[in-house]
């Protein structure tokens, strides 16, 4: 199967400022997300595993109890139901997110 980006895949935003597009599998999900000037990922959890590099900007990320500053090309991993969130830079950023199995919510 192949997938023209963004045409092919699927588009909403869960929070203010937090666009996603998702494309998946019956395993796996990969999810663009672009985050707009200091938008907010509020803290969340999730039964799917999580895996994610920053492609562009800046992105102050928590997972559990753990925040750090994640630049362009730092990666991350958020374990299955681990509370995690965040919040853009100033500049915003843009993430790839791969969750396995594909997320309930984003389908």
């Amino acid at each position: 199967m192949f997938y023209d980006f963004p045409h092919d895949f699927k588009k909403f935003e869960p929070a203010p400022g937090f666009l996603v597009h998702v494309a998946s599998g019956r395993r796996s999900m990969l999810s663009y997300v672009t985050l707009q000037p200091n938008a907010e990922a509020p803290l969340h959890h999730h039964s799917e595993e999580q895996i994610g590099i920053v492609l562009e900007g800046e992105f102050d990320m928590t997972i559990g109890d753990e925040t750090r500053l994640l630049k362009k090309g730092n990666m991350y991993l958020v374990p299955a139901n681990m509370t995690h969130g965040g919040l853009a830079g100033a500049d915003g950023a843009v993430v790839l997110d791969v969750f396995s199995p594909p997320r309930k919510a984003y389908k």
